[in-house]
């Protein structure tokens, strides 16, 4: 009988994903350990290996399918004596464009309840498509068969899907197939992609329709649900960032010189990484603020750990650097560049960005002096980081100039009062305007 691979949880609250990438193929041998594919969940991509030995002897997944149930059959694995007469009767119950018109009647019955939780809303002219793998012809009641993958890029590059030839599975029209398409002019449809047409006239496509990605709709669930339900105020603060840029520049200057000319320096402290360590330091001094809301009790933290918000392709990620408050500057530094990197190619495991008890989300290097940022349930607060730039200051009577930096505090006030707030935030701008107190 042969071995059933299923979806896999990548995560505690993984309920679907996208199957992004196959990486082996029907007919290759498979070891226990071996990479057979690439998972794409709300946040990352995963490698999925196999746990049993055999033949990858069926795929009953294409690559590019979003919403794939957890536990869901994705392929078959056969033994060593087996034959591959035994997969004939999974062909049926496992079709994928059975599945998808299963999760099409899925969608319609979500959207005939008016179920505001499920965010794929389809309007009542029809425009709208579903995220499953079966399309709408716009000029016709025939159905097109297509992955999510090809629709995806046929909506990219302005291709009127209707018009392909599908190679696929029952003539379902696959990636390679949209790919031809463009190599050989075919089947362009209304949506204006250069710019010379553009200057033209008036664009006929009023909009584009970009499907919302699951990262985006888990992003839309989770701040929605945080405007709605926490209580947010907001604390502003100005900081002033002289001593901490040259004493910066002090410590990336002397790692430069112990490492050589021709090596490369074991760190380079950003202002981001004295961020993240001052405010490590003053959630340590001020453990009231590093809390969340439960309705039976205020869950106040024993470790401090920092999310940081990274922008990604898509949306955002919130890497987390563990025990903040413990950690020299340098290993901030080189553990959060590890960690951003990581966000930005997919390559983060979840125990690494979910959970924390405090967010910061840095938006200076955009030249952005001040803003409100929203909290990241359930988290308690999220410190937003201004740029630093030169203003006019009065000390001692006299008129100076100075870099100062805003940040703006944002407490959910069932967890933070504004007592608590004000002193995280005076506590932290000491840590910021004397830098030498982070190295004791």
């Amino acid at each position: 009988m042969p071995i059933e691979v299923l979806m896999p949880a990548l995560s505690p609250t993984m309920t679907e994903g996208t199957l992004a990438k196959w990486v082996k193929k029907e007919g290759d041998s498979i070891e226990s350990g071996d990479v057979i594919a690439e998972i794409e969940t709300d946040k990352a991509t995963m490698e999925v290996e196999a746990v049993d030995e055999g033949t990858l002897g069926k795929i009953l997944v294409d690559e590019g399918t979003e919403g794939v149930p957890v536990n869901q059959l994705i392929a078959l694995l056969l033994e060593d004596s087996e034959e591959k007469d035994v997969l004939d009767g999974y062909e049926a119950s496992n079709d994928a464009n059975a599945s998808a018109d299963k999760k099409e009647a899925s969608t319609d019955a979500t959207l005939s309840n008016t179920d505001t939780d499920g965010l794929d809303v389809r309007e009542a002219s029809g425009n709208m498509q579903t995220d499953g793998a079966v399309s709408q012809n716009d000029t016709s009641n025939e159905r097109v068969f297509a992955s999510p993958l090809a629709k995806r890029i046929a909506g990219q590059e302005g291709i009127d899907i209707s018009k392909v030839t599908g190679t696929g599975p029952k003539g379902r029209i696959i990636k390679a197939d949209i790919q031809d398409a463009l190599e050989n002019g075919v089947a362009k449809g209304k949506t204006v992609s250069s710019v010379a047409s553009i200057s033209v006239g008036r664009n006929p496509q009023e909009y584009t329709e970009i499907p919302n990605s699951g990262m985006r709709k888990t992003i839309a669930k989770r701040l929605t649900e945080s405007k709605q339900n926490v209580p947010h105020f907001y604390l502003s603060l100005d900081c002033e960032l002289d001593t901490l840029l040259a004493a910066r520049k002090q410590i990336n200057d002397a790692a430069a010189k112990a490492a050589g000319r021709d090596e490369k320096p074991a760190y380079k402290l950003s202002v981001n990484d004295m961020v993240i360590k001052a405010v490590g330091m003053a959630l340590r001094e001020v453990p009231a603020a590093n809390a969340s809301w439960t309705d039976n009790a205020i869950q106040q933290y024993n470790n401090v750990d920092i999310s940081v918000a990274v922008a990604i392709d898509g949306g955002l990620i919130t890497p987390i650097v563990q025990n903040a408050d413990q950690k020299g500057l340098a290993q901030i530094s080189n553990e959060a560049k590890d960690l951003i990197s990581r966000a930005r190619s997919g390559k983060l495991q979840p125990s690494e960005y979910q959970g924390g008890g405090f967010s910061i989300s840095n938006l200076g290097m955009y030249g952005i002096k001040n803003f409100n940022a929203i909290i990241n349930p359930p988290q308690g607060c999220i410190l937003a980081v201004g740029a630093g730039e030169e203003r006019v200051v009065s000390k001692n009577g006299e008129f100076t100039s100075a870099t100062v930096m805003t940040v703006t505090l944002s407490c959910d006030h069932r967890v933070v009062d504004g007592a608590v707030g004000a002193e995280f935030l005076a506590a932290f701008k000491r840590y910021i305007e004397s830098p030498v107190m982070m190295l004791v």
